[in-house]
């Protein structure tokens, strides 16, 4: 499998040296470091990474020192991001549904692209019922249409953390929702999908199978997963949404949710103003964002 990024992981950050916005390559040993407690504790070294976009940035030969640690990406770089439905096995069999025999898609617009460590902005009707979904997601690194399982790697770039802020009562409730449920008006609001804190390629991670994945919520374990529970791995999701539609380079797919949401709780376990949410994927690290109430 050929790599489509000069890079192997890829944060966005301010410089402590001018202040200026970039691409780096964090400077690290080991295979799983934690990016998001290193640039917090301040001294993180990394490659300044130089490109048009961040999956084409590549090394300049610099190196520079971490001020703040930013999402990869921002909204200019997501022309769409694709959302998968129910998608862990053990989370679709325990609500009583039969395992599908093909994905669920929903959007979210590429302004729902949001930072790490930056605040999500909750409009007053998302409010009532703020949720959480620790997602594993996709970065598309060249653009693909109809493409098999056998093939779909060689378009992806890499793989990032990320939360899929919902609001269910928009979701689900039929006085808001309409007849049937609807995903991607509750889900698209700005900042509604976080990611952080860096892109992890292919080259490390594969098809990203195999992975643990936890959520917590202002510190208690909500979500305690593994991606070798998704129904529909990374191949299948990449080829599928292929399927007469192209997938541009910059786009996400977020790949499902499993238990632990807060809606599935008895009772349910809504997030308030100054939550905060961590979603840790293992060989990937964390983001945090904590939620602010408009």
């Amino acid at each position: 499998m050929s790599s489509l990024t000069k890079w192997d992981r890829l944060i966005r950050y301010v410089s402590a040296k001018d202040g200026k916005t970039k691409y780096g390559e964090p400077i690290v040993s080991g295979e799983k470091p934690d990016i998001d407690d290193l640039a917090q504790k301040g001294g993180l070294k990394v490659k300044v990474l130089e490109g048009p976009t961040p999956i084409q940035a590549a090394p300049t030969g610099e190196e520079d020192e971490v001020k703040e640690l930013l999402g990869p990406l921002t909204p200019k770089d997501v022309s769409i991001v694709r959302c998968t439905g129910l998608n862990y096995k053990t989370h679709i069999l325990e609500t009583g549904f039969d395992l599908p025999a093909n994905p669920t898609l929903f959007i979210k617009p590429g302004q729902a692209v949001a930072d790490t460590r930056h605040p999500v902005p909750i409009p007053k009707l998302g409010q009532p019922q703020c949720d959480y979904e620790g997602e594993l997601t996709i970065v598309i690194g060249k653009a693909c249409k109809n493409v098999s399982e056998a093939e779909a790697l060689e378009y992806v770039a890499g793989y990032v953390s990320s939360n899929d802020v919902s609001c269910r009562d928009w979701q689900m409730e039929k006085d808001k929702a309409g007849m049937m449920p609807q995903w991607s008006f509750s889900k698209s609001f700005d900042k509604y999908a976080p990611l952080g804190p860096c892109i992890v390629s292919t080259k490390l991670l594969g098809d990203a199978g195999g992975l643990a994945m936890k959520t917590y919520v202002n510190g208690e374990l909500r979500q305690d997963t593994n991606t070798s529970d998704l129904c529909f791995g990374v191949k299948k999701l990449v080829s599928f949404f292929s399927t007469g539609q192209t997938l541009e380079a910059g786009s996400l797919i977020m790949t499902g949710t499993p238990g632990g949401v807060g809606f599935g709780m008895k009772p349910p376990k809504w997030l308030k103003d100054g939550d905060e949410v961590v979603v840790e994927i293992e060989g990937i690290g964390k983001v945090v964002n904590k939620m602010r109430f408009e």
